[in-house]
């Protein structure tokens, strides 16, 4: 299984970044994948969650009603665009992949899926 992020960069509060987590070597339909970030200093925290097996979503508090995840299974790639960005946005952003099976509402948020992407930089100036 391979993940790969892009897309992050630099924008003003405001503003607004589409990442991409392109995803190869593993069944579509068997997976969810997870948009996760990590701050300086701070734990990694779940942002959002697409669960292709079950097609529900899921997002933190943090960013609910801002950001939206999506999939197009055609390219085998999954989106985050996150809108109204804020400066406590700022992180490297990942993306991951776990058994669809496996995630549910009370769990999806945890770091434990078994794949995860090299990671993309977020920064958002006030």
């Amino acid at each position: 299984v391979q993940l790969v992020e892009s897309g992050g960069g630099l924008v003003q509060a405001g503003g607004s970044l589409r990442l991409s987590c392109a995803a190869s070597g593993l069944k579509w339909d068997d997976f969810a994948i997870i948009w996760y970030r990590q701050a300086p200093g701070k734990e990694r925290e779940g942002v959002a969650c697409i669960n292709h097996g079950d097609g529900r979503t899921y997002y933190s508090d943090a960013v609910k009603g801002r950001f939206l995840v999506s999939s197009d299974k055609a390219k085998n790639t999954v989106y985050l665009q996150m809108n109204n960005l804020k400066p406590e946005d700022t992180a490297v952003y990942y993306c991951a992949a776990e058994t669809s099976v496996l995630v549910s509402p009370g769990s999806w948020h945890v770091p434990h899926a078994p794949f995860w992407g090299q990671g993309t930089q977020v920064s958002v100036s006030s």
